[in-house]
């Protein structure tokens, strides 16, 4: 069966769209063959700098047949008196059939006429002709750009098609304005090791007649030899290579032919802090660091002053690649430490007036305003944890100095060092401990997979930090919307809550969000009005995400937990988020081992009955909400004589978060209260007598209360 080609060749790719493009194709090009009846073997995405290439292998030549049912016009419009109208003529003629081809078959709306036709399969070449346009042109991704005179939009200008089907070209035109992209059997090798066009034969020939050009289009290939060689290249001076996935990543998609040179550096550099040092190799050169191989698990690997970096040129090449880049890494080096030395010449603290020419945000005033602020909300979170002492002291120290590092000539050349140089000037310059290392910790976690802060003051000072970064920008009324987070407030927000989880601090959040909010708005004279509700709310939703997506509590689970648009749950979250996360683990918990069916029923049905009553959801308390004299059948005192026993078992379980406790409670008491609905002794809930009524729902009322301290029943799908 024939196996199609199709190469988009173009100007140098950037790494990251080749990723995106190609994932895009891996999706799409299966689903769009499939929509047109085209089976397949086999299909192949490629990628290099330099072109996106699809193989597939195993398409017929043409489509197969296949059998269609046409719906009509109704019956009645398409026959009249048995005699077929010209609407059914008409019909008939469209779909090419003749009169007595035609079927009447009811339909949910009446009957309708259908036919049955067979559609005969076209050739696969002609599909592929109306395909491959969209293929290329709907790619989707960042900074899209128009090249000549034309409306097309890629990421960088294209400059050549192949098409083959099998040793065929298929015929393909991409119109750019003036210029027109034909399709032919040419591709192009390796700039420099390759540089004549290569004459595709056919199309089964494309990987192995690129390799002999110098192009390794298979990235998986390209991936492994990268890693292969730069694992070589450590050993020979005794290291190993610290590989990045996402260096590695970037650097598969830089080359077509990849080479991994070898080069060094002079060892006085290696006085720098290791972090200065793979920033310059890592994210400004794109180089691997060498380190030396530990000697044991727990000894920390060091730099070796070596690089590896990966050359697309010459391999011939490789001494005057390495010397370039070795001048390179020298110069940046250099300034390096420079910079270094002349930070630390003076005290951390000494930078803190320097802050006030740094701009946060234009309408929130400085970096030195907001650690005024943060400072402000750190202390108020140490009154909550109750934080004193040394402890304390340490929290003051940190959240003043943990933004100075900003504005030293490290940070400034290298800004992904924030934090990180803040800690190490912080203990070159005498502070504690706990100190330096909470300037580092405040600003974790940078991004999703990293780690939360470990010690209490870069705990205190990172939650303080993004809680002023949240109500200071909410209080602006900038607040996220679609995937527009320009000051990742999400991030901010879920880093929050995950710290107060990973750390099990009491933390009071809404009484601290009421506080920051106010204080903001007596500062800013134009605030968002409803501030206060809109971050309570931004709260609220992350906890639900974090619940569902981190923690796999099931959605109808978790909204039992939070409520359904219902205030005192959602008060009670941002009250205390650690009741919250163990509820939340608690009730899938007994879910999974099947307790929680045993106490739904009766949970649920006494929610749904206790809405015809008036006792608030908060009251607990039997002997003041029920009166035992009104009192007809022997199963309503049961029922009072059950939830007197229940009251301190639900106030010790709520108290010590042991929500094992309520659930064997309430289910101890379910049989008490199956009697009281459907046993022997039942009673009539509704009865016609007000205060009886009153009464008995105040009973049912009660226990849905009690089952309401660990969840809301009502949103829970029963099993």
């Amino acid at each position: 069966m024939p196996t199609f080609l199709l190469e988009v060749g173009t100007e140098e790719l950037p790494a990251n769209f080749l990723d995106e493009a190609i994932a895009q194709w891996r999706s799409r090009i299966p689903a769009s063959l499939s929509e047109n009846f085209l089976t397949n073997d086999a299909i192949y995405v490629y990628g290099t700098p330099r072109r996106l290439a699809v193989l597939i292998e195993g398409l017929p030549a043409t489509q197969p047949n296949r059998e269609s049912e046409i719906k009509g016009p109704p019956a009645q419009v398409a026959f009249k008196d048995g005699k077929p109208t010209k609407a059914a003529e008409g019909f008939a003629r469209k779909q090419q059939v003749e009169l007595d081809q035609l079927e009447i078959r009811p339909t949910e709306k009446g009957d309708f006429v259908f036919v049955n036709k067979t559609i005969a399969g076209r050739p696969t070449t002609d599909i592929l002709h109306e395909l491959i346009p969209d293929w290329i042109t709907k790619l989707e991704g960042k900074r899209l750009m128009r090249w000549g005179d034309g409306d097309m939009k890629f990421s960088r200008p294209l400059r050549w098609l192949v098409a083959l089907f099998d040793k065929e070209v298929l015929p393909l035109e991409l119109d750019n304005g003036s210029e027109t992209l034909r399709s032919d059997r040419l591709s192009y090798g390796h700039r420099v090791l390759h540089p004549q066009p290569i004459q595709l034969s056919q199309a089964s020939d494309y990987v192995e007649s690129l390799r002999y050009a110098f192009i390794e289009v298979d990235s998986d290939r390209r991936q492994a030899t990268i890693v292969a060689q730069v694992k070589s290249a450590a050993q020979k001076v005794g290291g190993t290579a610290d590989i990045s996935p996402d260096l590695l990543q970037e650097v598969t998609n830089l080359v077509e032919w990849p080479t991994a040179v070898l080069g060094s550096f002079d060892e006085e550099f290696l006085i720098l802090p290791p972090e200065v040092i793979t920033t310059v190799m890592v994210s400004h050169q794109r180089y691997f660091p060498v380190l030396q191989s530990p000697q044991s698990k727990t000894k920390t690997a060091e730099l070796l002053p070596y690089f590896i970096t990966i050359s697309n040129g010459d391999p011939a090449k490789s001494d005057v690649i390495a010397s370039g880049n070795e001048r390179v890494i020298r110069a940046r080096l250099a300034d390096g430490q420079f910079f270094y030395k002349a930070d630390l010449t003076k005290p951390l603290e000494s930078y803190l007036p320097k802050l006030e020419d740094v701009t946060f945000q234009e309408d929130l005033g400085s970096m030195r305003d907001k650690v005024d602020r943060l400072s402000h909300i750190a202390a108020l979170v140490c009154q909550q944890l109750d934080v004193t002492g040394e402890e304390r002291a340490y929290i003051d120290n940190a959240a003043l100095l943990c933004k100075t590092d900003l504005v030293t000539q490290m940070v400034y050349e290298f800004p992904e060092l924030q934090g990180v140089m803040g800690e190490k000037y912080a203990r070159a310059c005498g502070e504690p401990e706990a100190v330096a290392t909470a300037i580092f910790e405040h600003y974790l976690p940078r991004n999703a997979s990293d780690r939360l802060p470990e010690t209490l003051p870069g705990q205190v000072v990172g939650i303080a930090d993004k809680l002023d970064t949240l109500v200071s920008i909410f209080g602006l009324g900038m607040i996220p919307s679609g995937s527009s987070d320009p000051f990742a407030l999400r991030r901010a927000a879920n880093a929050i809550i995950e710290i107060t989880w990973a750390a099990n601090l009491p933390l009071h959040l809404s009484q601290l969000l009421a506080r920051i909010s106010g204080d903001f708005k007596s500062n800013h004279p134009t605030v968002l009005p409803d501030l206060l509700q809109q971050l309570s709310e931004f709260f609220w939703q992350r906890i639900r995400t974090l619940l569902q997506e981190e923690r796999g509590i099931d959605y109808d689970l978790v909204n039992a937990i939070l409520g359904e648009d219902d205030p005192e749950y959602k008060e009670r979250s941002l009250q205390d988020l650690l009741d919250v996360r163990d509820r939340a683990l608690f009730l899938q918990s007994i879910r999974n081992n099947g307790t929680l069916d045993t106490i739904y029923e009766t949970v649920n049905r006494s929610a749904r009955l206790a809405k015809q009553g008036e006792l608030p959801t908060t009251v607990l308390d039997p002997t003041r909400e029920v009166n035992p004299k009104l009192f007809q059948k022997s199963s309503e005192q049961a029922f009072y004589d059950a939830l007197v026993d229940l009251l301190p078992k639900t106030q010790a379980a709520q108290a010590q978060r042991n929500y094992q406790q309520l659930v064997d409670a309430l289910a101890h008491i379910t049989p008490v209260v199956s009697n009281f609905f459907d046993g022997e002794d039942s009673v009539l809930v509704m009865d016609p007598d007000p205060d009886i009524r009153r009464n008995r729902l105040n009973l049912i009322a009660l226990l849905r209360n009690h089952a309401r301290v660990l969840a809301d029943f009502g949103p829970i799908v029963k099993s």
